[in-house]
């Protein structure tokens, strides 16, 4: 079995070790240690990447660029691209900057964790630490304010700067200790505990000292499986999304002519405004559809193009005119490029088969109730001058 170096010590970045074996694996190798400090993927954290670098019988130095590492009953495997050979003599190099942001999460979740399981009693029954966010799943529901309290908690104990404990029980010896697992455990535990905040058996890699992980920023909580699904980040990864999120919100107070921290009430006002100018533009397109309707009143079947509206608009055109016209109203807003909406109506009418006819022409869809029918076409302007010029009862207004 491979030696773990990383659990002897989790800072060791650079070691040296004999290839044990090399197996090709479909498009990858599987190339085991007999040690190693390319931890193994286990217990949410994800496997370690990296390079192990060898020399060639030819006396060349070579490097094999390590992208994961499982734990085989075999040994500790590290999967790459480049095959080494058994025997070979390898000097090997952890991505640190990657293995230490997991250490700082993996940690901080112990602590969000513990806390909850303190607080609630609710169990910690998932966890995953993705390339951009770490979620966990809880056995109970949080709100917004007991999160932002857990939240607080959770970064004093970062500020107290404990020690994080670490120690092997054999099988009696652990019955002695209370801890938080998702399943029962036999034989030797490896028990993580954070004065404070948490006592729980764990498999992963984790700082020294609570101060290391930085910062603990819990993002977001929602209704997951009869729990919640929690969303936060630690240490570097806290800090870069922290000044993302500053950056955007230092845009949009520059935008707004607000303070940063007022930019929320700014854009409250904003959309109050917005709000106003729609009702007065909805009561003005009225008074219009009024007039238009009034101006085409007995008018009979029609046709009318207007420019740039939307759906609802072109719906309550149509609506207006049908009601006066007294004929079939049909009215397309569009272009050539994007092709035309349309909405078409007959008071207490029966449109139907127009509607198929047209859609047939002019490459449309769309469809609704017997006196009223909206879509799209596309095709030319003059394709629908066409189709509708071919009736005599129709006229373009």
């Amino acid at each position: 079995m491979t030696q773990k170096i990383f659990y002897e010590d989790a800072y060791c970045r650079e070691f040296d070790a004999a290839v044990v074996s090399c197996t090709e694996h479909k498009d990858r190798y599987e190339i085991i240690l007999d040690r190693t400090a390319f931890y193994p993927e286990g217990g949410g954290q994800s496997g370690d990447t990296g390079t192990l670098s060898f020399l060639t019988d030819e006396g060349e130095i070579r490097s094999a660029d390590i992208f994961d590492t499982h734990e085989t009953p075999e040994g500790i495997a590290h999967y790459s691209k480049t095959a080494i050979e058994a025997g070979v003599r390898v000097h090997g190099v952890i991505d640190w900057d990657r293995r230490f942001d997991l250490m700082q999460n993996h940690t901080g979740e112990h602590i969000v964790s513990g806390l909850i399981h303190e607080a609630y009693g609710y169990e910690n029954v998932g966890f995953h630490m993705g390339s951009d966010m770490l979620t966990i799943d809880l056995s109970g529901e949080l709100n917004a304010q007991q999160l932002r309290e857990i939240e607080s908690k959770a970064n004093e104990v970062v500020w107290k700067n404990v020690k994080v404990g670490i120690r092997v029980y054999d099988e009696e010896s652990v019955k002695n200790i209370t801890y938080r697992s998702k399943k029962e455990l036999h034989g030797e535990v490896r028990i993580v505990t954070i004065p404070g905040a948490d006592v729980c058996a764990c498999c992963g890699t984790h700082v020294k000292t609570t101060g290391e992980i930085g910062l603990i920023k819990l993002l977001s909580c929602e209704k997951f499986r009869g729990g919640v699904r929690v969303e936060m980040l630690c240490g570097k990864k806290a800090l870069e999304y922290m000044n993302a999120v500053w950056d955007q919100n230092h845009r949009i107070s520059v935008a707004l002519s607000a303070k940063p921290l007022a930019t929320a009430d700014a854009v409250d006002r904003m959309k109050s405004a917005a709000a106003q100018e729609l009702m007065r533009v909805a009561e003005m397109e009225r008074r219009l559809n009024e007039l238009e309707a009034a101006r085409l009143a007995g008018t009979g079947s029609c046709v009318l193009f207007r420019e740039d509206l939307g759906p609802d608009s072109v719906r309550r055109l149509a609506v207006s005119v049908m009601e006066s016209c007294a004929g079939i109203c049909v009215v397309f807003s569009g272009s050539d490029e994007s092709g035309y909406k349309y909405a078409v109506g007959q008071e207490n009418g029966d449109i139907r088969s127009l509607v198929k006819e047209m859609n047939a022409e002019l490459n449309g869809r769309g469809g609704g109730k017997p006196f009223f029918a909206q879509g799209s076409v596309t095709c030319s302007r003059k394709d629908i001058e066409q189709f509708f010029g071919a009736k005599e009862e129709w006229k373009f207004v």
